[in-house]
């Protein structure tokens, strides 16, 4: 009688949304794969449909997607894709979101809002979700959401090395664009040799979308070049105005980091013309042609998500990869 060999080999695999496929394509290389062939398009009233073109039985299958505009589109695209997977019997499902849709409406401000991105998580573990991956979470809170493991990435070893890198000779400041960005810009500082930190007291207006007033500056800045920390630029309103407060305190230049480049109408026209000298951010969006300026520094985001991947596929320690305090 013939016996029937069992094998136990691992096999990672990545499948990727139609959002941002290059970055797809730039971790799985950095991972010394291809990504899963994948078939997805829309029918004729816009359901979307989604088929991976080769066996994913067993596999360790990590599916990647950025969350950008049209993100409700992307949204519906990535829980399609973990579905498919699971009725695929992928052993482990792992969704991979550099940018997570919906991240800013993490709690109630006034009665009877939604808290959408606790939604979110619920649609992911409801889709077939073992695992999270995501990049730079607007709060460390929303990884409470998801009722599973969540690895939380962090794009300060990367945008601060090339801080350090490039500007490490001048006298800095950390400054951060609120009140509620403080803890990261104290990373920042130990990061930078223990620059000093200030931040900027602004106010929104919470039934308008989009908008914040800078009001004042604490912390001084007079003749530093100032390092303007973020998680995210979307219309490019807060930054600005932040720079333009931190030059009337003082400030010699401003340079503006952050990891999450959405850049909505009218971010890039607000970020060329004002008086910042760089714009840092990472690849875990896609950036149109159109949106690339002068001033424009983008780092690839897909070293750190192809480390965290095989981190999580060999069972080691995805916090090994950051020597900064959570």
């Amino acid at each position: 009688m013939t016996s029937l060999k069992r094998t136990t080999e691992k096999n990672l695999m990545i499948m990727s949304g139609r959002a941002h496929p290059a970055l797809a394509d730039e971790v799985a290389t950095c991972l010394g794969i291809h990504p899963v062939p994948t078939t997805a398009y829309e029918f004729a009233n816009s359901e979307i449909y989604v088929r991976f073109d080769e066996s994913i039985r067993g596999s360790d299958a990590f599916l990647i997607q950025s969350h950008t505009a049209p993100i409700n589109e992307w949204i519906m695209e990535h829980l399609i894709m973990t579905d498919a997977a699971k009725r695929a019997s992928a052993k482990r499902i792992t969704v991979v979101l550099p940018f997570y849709g919906y991240a800013r409406q993490d709690k109630k401000h006034r009665g009877r809002e939604p808290i959408s991105a606790r939604l979110m998580a619920d649609l992911f573990k409801a889709a077939g979700a073992d695992r999270l991956i995501c990049v730079d979470l607007h709060t460390a809170q929303i990884q409470g959401f998801f009722d599973g493991p969540v690895d939380h990435l962090q794009a300060l070893p990367i945008l601060s090395d090339y801080v350090a890198n490039k500007y490490g000779d001048e006298q800095l400041a950390v400054v951060s664009p609120d009140a509620g960005r403080i803890k990261v810009a104290e990373q920042w500082s130990k990061r930078l040799g223990g620059a000093p930190l200030a931040f900027v007291h602004k106010t929104r207006d919470i039934s308008r979308p989009n908008h914040s007033v800078a009001n004042r500056l604490v912390g001084d800045v007079a003749g530093r070049c100032c390092i303007l920390v973020d998680d995210m630029i979307d219309s490019g309103g807060t930054i600005c105005q932040a720079a333009e407060a931190l030059r009337e305190a003082g400030a010699r230049e401003v340079v503006v980091a952050a990891t999450h480049a959405l850049f909505s109408d009218p971010a890039t026209q607000r970020l060329r013309d004002s008086c910042i000298r760089e714009v840092i951010v990472t690849n875990t969006l896609p950036i149109a042609p159109e949106n690339h300026f002068d001033k424009l520094q983008v780092l690839s985001i897909a070293p750190l998500i192809s480390q965290a991947i095989q981190e999580v596929f060999e069972d080691g320690s995805v916090t090994s990869l950051f020597d900064t305090p959570a």
